[in-house]
């Protein structure tokens, strides 16, 4: 039997006052794929940043290739071959692909002054990206690429390295089902290669497609490892929460009525050349679903005021809305919930209790001075009301689980009146049981009447949670989904521009 090319062995992680791993175990090897799944805060993180020598382990031992570590340095860690394609995007926008890729490995010319050598470092990058299928070049700047773009330049970062474990954290949290698609193909040909990958993610469906062996961790422990010929759905939650999830979607407890939002002919910056038409009604959760670059984000940024609306018009309950910054979308009841939580959507050095009442300050304000006892009672209230896991309300948002983090959005709109909220991308990054609590809190505020447009990359999300699915072609509404007609198939004809019998044309 062939030896492990890599064992963790009784690794633990203790904290004051938290113990993040209690003795857990991980074997990787050669040319393996290894699913990890858990909960957010089960410990994934924490194992793999020991793995990559950031955290030092408090007890257990690692070894690679018969070598015994009690801990690992970065350098160590790299010089043995791992590499990470991280969940957090760490480039610096201000310098090129090719720059980014080769962050602190720069290839340099001769002489004294020993340059950075451009050349070399297109020469070596061109390739990869080409590899990665990539519609961009190595001279491209990362600040004028989209979040799923600049997540191809992580996974070409690993890969520019003659990396022996590649660890995969939500490598495809932003990618569309094509470059999805073509990510696992890449994964197969690094296991080709002998080359084995530690693949993380929320996705279980992509476990299933390219997993040789499941792990799970709940709680800092290992909880369960499956098989290839063991997996399934069901199997993996029930690792993952302890307990069977019956339905992770939550059906409506009422009708939709009268009234709504509806966009009529309006023109965004994305799509100047053409104008689309859209209506959700109070009470649903209208899914909006296409392909990345298919004017989704752009739609919610000029309805919402962050970008200018070119021509059309905004029309809630049938009265037309003047929203020329986000001020006039929040004071008429338009709120975004948005893809880039942690860049748009908090103030990460602020606490839970500041970003709650960050947009509706004034409210807890006496001569405009802030009421601090009203301010922490609305957070606390909002924090119960959404089961926000945290020590109290002065707890920092950067310290939170991605889960808890979106709670703290939608907390903050929630202490207010919406009357239309669009979500975009709304359970990125999360695990399966907060995913059902987003879900939860989702229907439970159409039940209450509000309109909920939905934009979302994952399929089985946008048929499970949805009670309409508008799908946008390149900048137009290609059509519109009744529940009856709700398919993979139906919904991916739509996106690539084609007709269907069933569908309602919106334009």
């Amino acid at each position: 039997m062939a030896e492990p090319l890599l064992e963790l062995a009784a690794i633990t992680k203790v904290y004051p006052g938290v113990i993040a791993l209690d003795r857990v175990n991980l074997r990787v090897m050669p040319g393996e794929v290894l699913g990890l799944i858990g909960e957010n805060g089960a410990g994934k993180s924490t194992l793999m940043k020991i793995l990559g020598g950031v955290a030092e382990p408090t007890g257990g031992s690692i070894r690679i290739d018969g070598r015994s570590f009690t801990e690992l340095t970065v350098k160590e860690a790299t010089r043995a071959g791992i590499a990470f394609v991280h969940q957090e995007l760490n480039l610096f926008e201000n310098l090129s692909v090719a720059a980014n890729v080769f962050i602190g490995r720069e290839k340099r010319t001769g002489g004294p002054l020993r340059l950075v050598d451009d050349a070399a470092l297109r020469a070596h990058v061109a390739p990869l990206l080409a590899r990665l299928g990539a519609d961009f070049g190595p001279d491209t700047l990362v600040e004028t690429l989209s979040i799923a773009q600049r997540q191809m330049v992580e996974i070409a970062k690993a890969l520019s390295i003659d990396a022996r474990v590649i660890i995969m954290d939500e490598p495809t949290s932003s990618l569309t089902l094509s470059e999805t698609e073509r990510l696992l193909q890449i994964v197969a040909d690094l296991k080709a290669q002998n080359v084995a990958v530690i693949y993380i993610t929320h996705r279980l469906g992509e476990i299933m497609t390219c997993a040789d062996r499941l792990v799970a961790l709940r709680d800092g422990r290992n909880v369960g490892e499956l098989g290839r010929e063991e997996m399934s759905h069901a199997a993996m939650i029930r690792l993952m929460i302890g307990r069977d999830l019956k339905s992770l979607y939550i059906p409506p407890k009422v009708e939709p009525t009268a009234g709504g939002c509806d966009l009529v002919d309006i023109v965004t910056p994305a799509f100047p050349d053409r104008s689309l038409s859209l209506s959700v009604r109070h009470g649903e959760i209208l899914g909006l679903a296409g392909l990345v670059g298919a004017g989704r984000t752009s739609m919610a940024r000029a309805v919402f005021g962050i970008d200018r609306l070119l021509g059309g018009e905004i029309r809630l309950d049938g009265q037309r809305l003047r929203v020329r910054s986000p001020r006039d979308a929040i004071r008429q009841g338009v709120y975004l919930v948005p893809e880039d939580r942690k860049r748009a959507g908090l103030v990460l050095e602020m606490s839970i209790c500041g970003n709650i009442t960050l947009a509706n300050l004034l409210n807890h304000a006496r001569a405009l001075l802030i009421n601090r006892a009203s301010e922490i009672q609305a957070a606390q209230a909002q924090a119960v009301s959404l089961a926000i896991k945290a020590p109290s309300v002065a707890t920092e948002a950067i310290t939170l689980s991605g889960g808890n983090q979106q709670k703290v959005v939608l907390a903050k709109w929630l202490s207010m009146q919406p009357r239309i909220v669009i979500f975009d991308e709304p359970t990125r990054g999360i695990d399966v049981g907060a995913k059902h609590e987003i879900y939860a809190l989702m229907r439970g505020l159409a039940d209450r009447g509000v309109a909920i447009v939905m934009i979302s990359s994952d399929m089985e999300e946008v048929i499970g949670v949805s009670d309409r699915i508008a799908v946008m072609h390149e900048g137009r509404v290609s059509g519109v989904l009744e529940r009856a007609d709700f398919s993979e198939y139906n919904v991916l004809r739509l996106a690539i521009g084609q007709s269907l019998e069933h569908a309602e044309n919106a334009a």
